[in-house]
Protein backbone atom coordinates (compact mmCIF):
# COMPACT_ATOMS: atom_id res chain seq x y z
CA UNK A 1 0.00 0.00 0.00
CA UNK A 2 1.30 3.54 -1.31
CA UNK A 3 2.14 6.28 1.51
CA UNK A 4 0.66 9.16 1.06
CA UNK A 5 1.41 12.34 2.97
CA UNK A 6 -1.04 14.93 4.98
CA UNK A 7 -0.89 18.06 6.47
CA UNK A 8 -0.38 18.12 9.66
CA UNK A 9 -3.46 21.26 10.04
CA UNK A 10 -5.87 19.81 7.32
CA UNK A 11 -5.94 16.02 6.51
CA UNK A 12 -8.32 16.18 3.16
CA UNK A 13 -4.60 16.84 1.66
CA UNK A 14 -3.10 13.67 0.39
CA UNK A 15 -0.27 14.01 -2.09
CA UNK A 16 2.69 11.69 -2.77
CA UNK A 17 6.18 11.04 -1.34
CA UNK A 18 7.63 13.45 -4.20
CA UNK A 19 4.72 16.08 -4.22
CA UNK A 20 5.76 16.87 -0.60
CA UNK A 21 9.66 17.03 -1.20
CA UNK A 22 8.96 19.69 -3.99
CA UNK A 23 6.31 21.58 -2.01
CA UNK A 24 8.43 21.55 1.01
CA UNK A 25 5.41 23.49 3.52
CA UNK A 26 1.61 22.77 3.00
CA UNK A 27 -0.28 25.30 0.77
CA UNK A 28 -2.29 25.74 4.90
CA UNK A 29 1.34 26.11 6.44
CA UNK A 30 1.06 22.49 7.61
CA UNK A 31 3.99 20.10 7.80
CA UNK A 32 3.44 17.10 5.47
CA UNK A 33 3.56 13.81 7.32
CA UNK A 34 3.16 10.58 6.11
CA UNK A 35 -0.19 8.99 6.63
CA UNK A 36 1.26 6.17 8.62
CA UNK A 37 4.89 4.54 9.55
CA UNK A 38 5.83 1.41 7.85
CA UNK A 39 7.79 -1.08 9.78
CA UNK A 40 11.27 -1.95 8.46
CA UNK A 41 11.17 -5.02 6.21
CA UNK A 42 14.86 -6.54 7.13
CA UNK A 43 15.63 -7.57 10.45
CA UNK A 44 18.48 -6.03 12.38
CA UNK A 45 20.87 -8.54 11.62
CA UNK A 46 20.63 -7.65 7.83
CA UNK A 47 20.98 -4.21 9.13
CA UNK A 48 23.99 -5.09 10.31
CA UNK A 49 25.92 -6.21 7.74
CA UNK A 50 24.93 -3.26 5.35
CA UNK A 51 27.00 -0.15 4.19
CA UNK A 52 25.46 3.07 4.64
CA UNK A 53 24.21 3.27 1.10
CA UNK A 54 22.34 0.20 2.05
CA UNK A 55 21.02 1.01 4.86
CA UNK A 56 19.93 4.24 3.06
CA UNK A 57 18.13 2.54 0.26
CA UNK A 58 16.04 0.28 2.81
CA UNK A 59 14.85 2.38 5.17
CA UNK A 60 14.32 5.31 2.40
CA UNK A 61 12.24 3.05 0.18
CA UNK A 62 9.61 2.65 2.73
CA UNK A 63 8.58 6.19 2.60
CA UNK A 64 9.59 7.60 -0.73
CA UNK A 65 7.19 4.54 -2.15
CA UNK A 66 6.88 6.37 -5.54
CA UNK A 67 10.52 6.48 -6.09
CA UNK A 68 11.59 4.04 -8.73
CA UNK A 69 14.63 0.99 -7.19
CA UNK A 70 16.71 3.06 -10.02
CA UNK A 71 15.66 6.74 -9.18
CA UNK A 72 16.38 6.37 -5.09
CA UNK A 73 19.41 4.41 -5.36
CA UNK A 74 20.77 7.09 -8.02
CA UNK A 75 19.79 9.75 -5.12
CA UNK A 76 21.50 7.67 -2.67
CA UNK A 77 24.79 6.91 -4.58
CA UNK A 78 24.95 10.57 -5.56
CA UNK A 79 24.69 12.30 -2.27
CA UNK A 80 26.80 9.74 -0.03
CA UNK A 81 30.27 9.81 -1.96
CA UNK A 82 33.54 10.71 -1.90
CA UNK A 83 31.84 14.77 -0.86
CA UNK A 84 32.39 12.46 2.62
CA UNK A 85 35.94 12.10 4.27
CA UNK A 86 34.94 8.07 5.50
CA UNK A 87 33.55 5.63 3.68
CA UNK A 88 31.19 4.79 7.01
CA UNK A 89 29.56 8.20 6.55
CA UNK A 90 28.62 8.60 9.95
CA UNK A 91 31.17 6.72 12.20
CA UNK A 92 30.51 5.56 15.89
CA UNK A 93 33.26 7.03 18.60
CA UNK A 94 33.62 5.07 22.26
CA UNK A 95 34.27 7.77 24.86
CA UNK A 96 33.20 8.93 28.29
CA UNK A 97 30.65 5.99 28.96
CA UNK A 98 28.77 6.46 25.65
CA UNK A 99 29.09 5.96 22.21
CA UNK A 100 29.24 9.35 19.81
CA UNK A 101 27.58 9.27 16.44
CA UNK A 102 29.92 11.57 14.32
CA UNK A 103 27.72 13.04 11.76
CA UNK A 104 29.95 15.82 10.56
CA UNK A 105 31.83 13.98 8.15
CA UNK A 106 30.51 15.43 4.88
CA UNK A 107 31.01 19.11 3.03
CA UNK A 108 30.49 21.41 5.74
CA UNK A 109 31.59 19.23 8.79
CA UNK A 110 27.97 19.60 10.33
CA UNK A 111 25.30 16.75 10.63
CA UNK A 112 22.72 18.79 8.12
CA UNK A 113 24.80 16.93 5.28
CA UNK A 114 23.80 13.66 6.08
CA UNK A 115 20.24 14.92 4.75
CA UNK A 116 21.06 17.68 2.63
CA UNK A 117 23.82 16.01 0.27
CA UNK A 118 20.70 14.06 -1.07
CA UNK A 119 17.62 16.71 -1.28
CA UNK A 120 18.82 18.37 -4.33
CA UNK A 121 18.84 14.91 -6.26
CA UNK A 122 15.51 13.92 -4.10
CA UNK A 123 14.30 17.65 -5.39
CA UNK A 124 14.90 17.18 -9.14
CA UNK A 125 13.92 13.84 -9.67
CA UNK A 126 10.53 14.65 -8.12
CA UNK A 127 10.28 17.85 -10.20
CA UNK A 128 10.89 15.53 -13.78
CA UNK A 129 8.31 12.97 -11.98
CA UNK A 130 5.83 15.47 -11.66
CA UNK A 131 6.54 17.02 -14.99
CA UNK A 132 7.61 20.44 -13.10
CA UNK A 133 9.07 23.14 -15.79
CA UNK A 134 9.42 26.12 -13.70
CA UNK A 135 12.78 26.34 -11.76
CA UNK A 136 12.88 25.76 -8.24
CA UNK A 137 13.49 28.50 -5.87
CA UNK A 138 15.17 26.82 -2.56
CA UNK A 139 13.82 29.60 0.47
CA UNK A 140 15.52 28.74 3.78
CA UNK A 141 16.23 29.88 7.36
CA UNK A 142 19.44 29.03 9.10
CA UNK A 143 20.81 29.23 12.75
CA UNK A 144 24.44 28.26 11.48
CA UNK A 145 24.65 24.72 9.77
CA UNK A 146 21.68 24.30 7.10
CA UNK A 147 22.83 27.28 4.82
CA UNK A 148 25.87 26.31 4.29
CA UNK A 149 25.21 22.36 3.84
CA UNK A 150 22.13 23.83 1.65
CA UNK A 151 24.40 25.69 -0.61
CA UNK A 152 27.11 23.25 -0.91
CA UNK A 153 24.46 20.85 -1.97
CA UNK A 154 22.41 22.80 -4.43
CA UNK A 155 25.33 25.32 -5.68
CA UNK A 156 24.95 25.13 -9.61
CA UNK A 157 22.23 22.53 -9.80
CA UNK A 158 20.18 22.68 -13.25
CA UNK A 159 17.02 24.49 -12.70
CA UNK A 160 17.42 25.52 -9.26
CA UNK A 161 18.18 28.78 -7.00
CA UNK A 162 19.13 28.90 -3.35
CA UNK A 163 18.34 31.75 -0.90
CA UNK A 164 19.37 31.47 2.67
CA UNK A 165 18.65 34.06 5.05
CA UNK A 166 20.83 33.63 8.36
CA UNK A 167 20.76 36.14 11.79
CA UNK A 168 23.52 38.55 11.31
CA UNK A 169 25.03 38.03 15.01
CA UNK A 170 23.88 34.45 15.81
CA UNK A 171 26.07 32.69 13.62
CA UNK A 172 29.80 31.62 14.71
CA UNK A 173 32.27 33.34 12.63
CA UNK A 174 33.29 30.05 11.02
CA UNK A 175 29.53 29.17 9.90
CA UNK A 176 29.08 32.80 8.37
CA UNK A 177 32.41 32.26 6.64
CA UNK A 178 31.37 29.19 5.37
CA UNK A 179 27.79 30.67 3.95
CA UNK A 180 29.57 34.20 2.49
CA UNK A 181 32.43 32.69 0.57
CA UNK A 182 30.00 29.89 -1.18
CA UNK A 183 30.21 29.53 -5.02
CA UNK A 184 27.62 29.19 -7.48
CA UNK A 185 26.11 31.33 -10.11
CA UNK A 186 22.20 30.45 -8.49
CA UNK A 187 23.24 30.81 -4.93
CA UNK A 188 22.17 34.22 -2.24
CA UNK A 189 23.15 34.58 0.97
CA UNK A 190 21.62 37.62 3.30
CA UNK A 191 21.81 38.47 6.92
CA UNK A 192 18.96 39.42 8.80
CA UNK A 193 18.69 42.83 11.50
CA UNK A 194 17.22 40.06 13.42
CA UNK A 195 17.46 36.35 15.35
CA UNK A 196 16.79 33.13 13.51
CA UNK A 197 13.46 32.72 14.92
CA UNK A 198 13.16 36.20 12.88
CA UNK A 199 14.36 34.29 9.82
CA UNK A 200 12.04 31.43 10.11
CA UNK A 201 8.95 33.32 10.40
CA UNK A 202 9.69 35.54 7.52
CA UNK A 203 10.90 32.36 5.55
CA UNK A 204 7.39 31.19 6.37
CA UNK A 205 5.28 34.31 5.19
CA UNK A 206 6.93 34.42 1.94
CA UNK A 207 5.82 30.76 1.44
CA UNK A 208 2.39 31.59 2.33
CA UNK A 209 1.89 34.45 0.17
CA UNK A 210 -0.80 33.61 -2.54
CA UNK A 211 -0.17 37.01 -4.94
CA UNK A 212 3.80 36.33 -4.85
CA UNK A 213 3.08 32.66 -5.74
CA UNK A 214 1.73 33.92 -9.03
CA UNK A 215 3.98 36.39 -9.70
CA UNK A 216 6.40 33.76 -9.33
CA UNK A 217 4.61 30.89 -11.81
CA UNK A 218 4.12 33.63 -13.89
CA UNK A 219 8.19 34.38 -14.67
CA UNK A 220 8.56 30.38 -14.71
CA UNK A 221 9.47 29.92 -10.60
CA UNK A 222 8.28 28.40 -7.82
CA UNK A 223 9.87 27.45 -4.00
CA UNK A 224 10.89 24.56 -1.90
CA UNK A 225 12.14 24.30 1.45
CA UNK A 226 15.34 22.96 2.48
CA UNK A 227 14.52 23.24 6.17
CA UNK A 228 13.77 20.04 8.47
CA UNK A 229 10.19 21.26 7.73
CA UNK A 230 10.96 19.38 4.21
CA UNK A 231 9.76 15.95 4.36
CA UNK A 232 13.08 15.14 2.12
CA UNK A 233 14.94 16.62 4.87
CA UNK A 234 13.66 14.49 7.77
CA UNK A 235 13.05 10.66 5.85
CA UNK A 236 17.31 10.99 5.40
CA UNK A 237 18.00 11.71 8.70
CA UNK A 238 15.92 8.11 10.07
CA UNK A 239 18.74 6.74 8.43
CA UNK A 240 21.64 7.04 10.46
CA UNK A 241 19.87 5.90 14.19
CA UNK A 242 19.38 2.60 11.79
CA UNK A 243 23.12 2.93 11.00
CA UNK A 244 24.55 3.41 14.33
CA UNK A 245 22.63 0.56 16.03
CA UNK A 246 23.68 -1.31 12.59
CA UNK A 247 27.31 -0.99 13.67
CA UNK A 248 26.69 -1.78 17.48
CA UNK A 249 24.99 -4.51 16.98
CA UNK A 250 27.77 -5.59 14.11
CA UNK A 251 30.79 -4.58 16.62
CA UNK A 252 29.36 -6.86 19.57
CA UNK A 253 28.33 -4.02 21.60
CA UNK A 254 24.56 -5.02 22.20
CA UNK A 255 22.49 -8.42 21.00
CA UNK A 256 19.80 -7.81 18.41
CA UNK A 257 16.75 -6.29 19.87
CA UNK A 258 18.60 -4.88 22.71
CA UNK A 259 17.37 -1.22 23.16
CA UNK A 260 19.40 1.84 23.03
CA UNK A 261 18.71 5.72 24.06
CA UNK A 262 19.12 8.32 21.54
CA UNK A 263 20.58 11.94 22.75
CA UNK A 264 20.18 14.73 20.48
CA UNK A 265 20.86 17.98 21.15
CA UNK A 266 17.91 19.89 19.38
CA UNK A 267 16.56 23.14 18.51
CA UNK A 268 14.37 22.58 15.47
CA UNK A 269 13.06 18.96 16.65
CA UNK A 270 14.28 17.97 13.28
CA UNK A 271 16.99 15.31 14.35
CA UNK A 272 15.64 14.14 17.40
CA UNK A 273 11.95 13.30 15.24
CA UNK A 274 14.17 11.11 12.84
CA UNK A 275 14.95 8.88 15.91
CA UNK A 276 11.00 8.76 16.91
CA UNK A 277 10.13 8.09 13.28
CA UNK A 278 12.87 5.17 13.62
CA UNK A 279 11.81 3.83 17.00
CA UNK A 280 8.06 3.84 15.54
CA UNK A 281 9.17 1.96 12.21
CA UNK A 282 10.97 -0.83 14.83
CA UNK A 283 14.56 0.44 16.10
CA UNK A 284 15.06 -0.89 19.70
CA UNK A 285 15.07 2.50 21.15
CA UNK A 286 14.60 3.04 24.89
CA UNK A 287 14.41 6.46 25.44
CA UNK A 288 14.66 9.64 23.25
CA UNK A 289 16.84 11.93 25.39
CA UNK A 290 16.39 15.94 24.07
CA UNK A 291 18.61 18.06 25.27
CA UNK A 292 18.29 21.92 25.08
CA UNK A 293 20.41 24.77 25.54
CA UNK A 294 19.90 27.88 27.89
CA UNK A 295 17.08 28.44 24.56
CA UNK A 296 15.56 25.92 27.06
CA UNK A 297 11.36 26.06 25.49
CA UNK A 298 11.73 22.38 24.62
CA UNK A 299 12.45 21.28 28.51
CA UNK A 300 10.02 23.32 29.63
CA UNK A 301 7.56 21.57 27.30
CA UNK A 302 8.32 18.16 27.73
CA UNK A 303 8.10 18.88 31.94
CA UNK A 304 5.02 21.21 31.95
CA UNK A 305 3.02 20.51 28.69
CA UNK A 306 3.18 24.15 27.73
CA UNK A 307 4.93 25.46 24.90
CA UNK A 308 5.47 28.78 25.29
CA UNK A 309 7.73 31.03 23.21
CA UNK A 310 7.03 34.08 25.46
CA UNK A 311 10.87 34.72 26.73
CA UNK A 312 13.76 36.28 25.55
CA UNK A 313 16.22 34.91 23.18
CA UNK A 314 19.74 33.91 24.17
CA UNK A 315 22.82 33.91 22.10
CA UNK A 316 24.45 30.89 23.59
CA UNK A 317 27.68 29.39 22.14
CA UNK A 318 25.44 26.40 20.53
CA UNK A 319 24.15 29.12 17.79
CA UNK A 320 22.35 26.67 15.82
CA UNK A 321 20.22 25.41 19.34
CA UNK A 322 19.36 29.07 19.66
CA UNK A 323 15.93 28.57 18.53
CA UNK A 324 12.22 29.26 20.59
CA UNK A 325 10.01 28.20 17.64
CA UNK A 326 10.72 24.23 17.05
CA UNK A 327 9.04 24.14 13.92
CA UNK A 328 9.26 19.92 13.77
CA UNK A 329 7.65 19.69 17.01
CA UNK A 330 4.19 20.21 15.03
CA UNK A 331 4.69 16.98 13.33
CA UNK A 332 4.82 15.08 16.84
CA UNK A 333 2.03 17.25 18.27
CA UNK A 334 -0.02 16.06 15.20
CA UNK A 335 1.03 12.45 16.36
CA UNK A 336 0.23 12.90 19.93
CA UNK A 337 -3.39 14.18 19.16
CA UNK A 338 -4.40 11.22 17.23
CA UNK A 339 -3.58 12.72 13.73
CA UNK A 340 -6.24 15.14 13.89
CA UNK A 341 -5.03 17.75 12.02
CA UNK A 342 -7.85 20.15 13.39
CA UNK A 343 -6.99 20.08 16.76
CA UNK A 344 -3.12 20.18 16.34
CA UNK A 345 -4.19 23.69 13.36
CA UNK A 346 -5.92 24.77 16.85
CA UNK A 347 -2.93 24.19 18.55
CA UNK A 348 -0.90 26.24 16.27
CA UNK A 349 -3.03 28.91 15.46
CA UNK A 350 -2.84 29.98 19.60
CA UNK A 351 0.87 29.80 19.23
CA UNK A 352 0.67 32.26 16.47
CA UNK A 353 -1.09 34.37 18.13
CA UNK A 354 -0.60 34.31 21.92
CA UNK A 355 2.92 32.98 21.71
CA UNK A 356 2.19 29.50 23.51
CA UNK A 357 -0.29 26.39 23.62
CA UNK A 358 -1.05 24.21 26.54
CA UNK A 359 -1.53 20.32 24.97
CA UNK A 360 -4.21 17.93 27.03
CA UNK A 361 -3.16 15.40 29.59
CA UNK A 362 -3.70 12.48 27.10
CA UNK A 363 -1.62 14.05 24.80
CA UNK A 364 0.87 14.29 27.50
CA UNK A 365 0.68 10.70 28.32
CA UNK A 366 2.16 10.06 24.40
CA UNK A 367 5.50 11.70 25.40
CA UNK A 368 6.59 8.66 27.78
CA UNK A 369 9.18 8.10 25.19
CA UNK A 370 11.16 11.70 25.70
CA UNK A 371 13.39 13.30 28.55
CA UNK A 372 14.27 16.33 28.41
CA UNK A 373 16.85 18.65 30.11
CA UNK A 374 18.97 21.74 29.32
CA UNK A 375 22.52 22.79 30.12
CA UNK A 376 23.78 26.15 30.90
CA UNK A 377 26.65 27.71 29.19
CA UNK A 378 29.07 26.89 32.06
CA UNK A 379 28.00 23.17 31.78
CA UNK A 380 28.21 23.34 28.48
CA UNK A 381 32.00 24.59 28.65
CA UNK A 382 33.05 21.99 31.68
CA UNK A 383 31.65 18.91 29.76
CA UNK A 384 34.06 20.09 26.52
CA UNK A 385 37.06 20.04 29.07
CA UNK A 386 35.78 17.05 31.35
CA UNK A 387 35.72 14.58 27.79
CA UNK A 388 38.68 16.03 26.49
CA UNK A 389 41.14 15.82 29.89
CA UNK A 390 39.44 12.31 30.61
CA UNK A 391 40.00 11.01 27.15
CA UNK A 392 41.92 13.43 24.45
CA UNK A 393 38.50 13.51 22.85
CA UNK A 394 37.18 17.06 21.57
CA UNK A 395 33.28 17.72 20.89
CA UNK A 396 31.93 20.96 20.15
CA UNK A 397 29.36 22.91 21.59
CA UNK A 398 26.04 21.26 20.81
CA UNK A 399 27.32 18.03 21.27
CA UNK A 400 28.42 18.64 24.63
CA UNK A 401 25.10 19.83 25.84
CA UNK A 402 23.80 16.53 24.41
CA UNK A 403 26.66 15.03 26.65
CA UNK A 404 25.71 16.99 29.49
CA UNK A 405 22.47 16.42 29.36
CA UNK A 406 22.61 12.62 29.11
CA UNK A 407 25.31 12.52 32.38
CA UNK A 408 22.09 14.46 34.74
CA UNK A 409 19.94 11.57 32.86
CA UNK A 410 21.81 8.85 34.14
CA UNK A 411 21.89 10.35 37.91
CA UNK A 412 18.65 11.50 38.18
CA UNK A 413 17.16 7.73 36.82
CA UNK A 414 20.02 5.52 37.39
CA UNK A 415 19.49 3.65 33.61
CA UNK A 416 22.82 2.40 32.11
CA UNK A 417 21.44 1.52 28.96
CA UNK A 418 23.82 1.89 26.22
CA UNK A 419 23.39 5.56 24.78
CA UNK A 420 24.30 6.72 21.82
CA UNK A 421 24.86 10.46 21.33
CA UNK A 422 24.36 12.52 17.89
CA UNK A 423 27.32 14.29 17.41
CA UNK A 424 25.82 17.16 15.39
CA UNK A 425 29.25 19.66 14.38
CA UNK A 426 32.94 19.23 13.95
CA UNK A 427 34.35 21.37 16.94
CA UNK A 428 36.50 23.27 13.67
CA UNK A 429 33.29 24.90 13.45
CA UNK A 430 33.38 26.06 16.55
CA UNK A 431 36.83 26.72 17.20
CA UNK A 432 36.97 29.29 19.67
CA UNK A 433 34.12 28.57 21.99
CA UNK A 434 35.38 24.74 22.10
CA UNK A 435 39.47 25.91 22.39
CA UNK A 436 38.07 28.67 25.58
CA UNK A 437 36.15 25.44 27.68
CA UNK A 438 39.75 23.77 27.31
CA UNK A 439 41.56 26.64 28.09
CA UNK A 440 40.64 29.93 28.56
CA UNK A 441 44.28 31.53 27.07
CA UNK A 442 43.27 30.12 23.18
CA UNK A 443 40.99 33.34 23.47
CA UNK A 444 43.86 35.40 22.24
CA UNK A 445 44.36 33.99 19.88
CA UNK A 446 42.75 34.67 16.18
CA UNK A 447 40.00 32.43 14.34
CA UNK A 448 42.76 30.61 12.05
CA UNK A 449 45.66 30.31 14.63
CA UNK A 450 42.65 28.64 16.77
CA UNK A 451 42.25 26.28 13.93
CA UNK A 452 45.98 25.12 13.85
CA UNK A 453 45.78 24.35 17.85
CA UNK A 454 42.64 22.21 17.69
CA UNK A 455 44.49 19.82 15.41
CA UNK A 456 47.73 19.53 17.89
CA UNK A 457 45.16 18.57 20.65
CA UNK A 458 43.14 16.85 19.08
CA UNK A 459 45.27 14.98 16.58
CA UNK A 460 42.57 15.39 14.36
CA UNK A 461 43.24 16.71 10.59
CA UNK A 462 41.96 20.62 9.90
CA UNK A 463 38.89 19.41 7.58
CA UNK A 464 39.00 20.39 3.91
CA UNK A 465 35.40 22.71 4.81
CA UNK A 466 37.70 25.03 7.25
CA UNK A 467 41.18 25.09 4.68
CA UNK A 468 39.02 26.53 1.93
CA UNK A 469 37.58 29.40 3.61
CA UNK A 470 40.69 30.41 5.24
CA UNK A 471 41.67 32.49 1.99
CA UNK A 472 37.81 32.49 -0.10
CA UNK A 473 36.85 35.92 -0.74
CA UNK A 474 33.48 36.90 0.34
CA UNK A 475 31.09 36.49 -2.06
CA UNK A 476 27.92 37.44 -0.33
CA UNK A 477 27.51 40.68 1.80
CA UNK A 478 23.82 41.54 1.56
CA UNK A 479 22.07 42.75 4.71
CA UNK A 480 18.45 43.25 5.49
CA UNK A 481 15.48 44.27 7.94
CA UNK A 482 13.36 41.16 8.37
CA UNK A 483 10.53 43.43 7.12
CA UNK A 484 12.37 43.38 3.97
CA UNK A 485 12.79 39.77 3.17
CA UNK A 486 10.11 39.11 0.36
CA UNK A 487 11.25 42.65 -1.11
CA UNK A 488 14.83 40.85 -0.94
CA UNK A 489 13.60 38.01 -2.62
CA UNK A 490 11.71 39.50 -5.19
CA UNK A 491 14.93 41.44 -6.25
CA UNK A 492 16.95 38.44 -6.34
CA UNK A 493 14.40 36.96 -8.76
CA UNK A 494 14.23 40.20 -10.80
CA UNK A 495 10.02 40.15 -9.50
CA UNK A 496 10.40 43.82 -9.12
Amino acid sequence: MSILYSSTRDASVKVKASEAILKGLAADGGLFVPDSLPKFDKTLEEFSKMSYREVAYEVMKLLLDDFTEDELKHCINSAYDSKFDTDKMAPLVKADGAYFLELFHGKTIAFKDMALSILPHLLTTAAKKNNVKNDIVILTATSGDTGKAALAGFADVPGTKIIVFYPKDGVSPIQEKQMVTQKGNNTYVVAIKGNFDDAQTGVKKIFADKELEKRMDAAGFQFSSANSINIGRLVPQIVYYVYAYAQLLANGEIKAGSKINAVVPTGNFGNILAAYYAKNMGLPINKLICASNENKVLFDFFKTGEYDKNRDFILTTSPSMDILISSNLERLIYRIAGNDAAKNANLMKELRETGKYTITEDMKNELKDFYGNYASENEDAATIKKIYEETGYVIDTHTAVAATVYEKYKKETGDETKSVIASTASPYKFTRSVMNAIDKKYDALSDFELVDELEKISKVKVPQAIEEIRTAPVVHDTVCEVNEMSATVQNILSLN
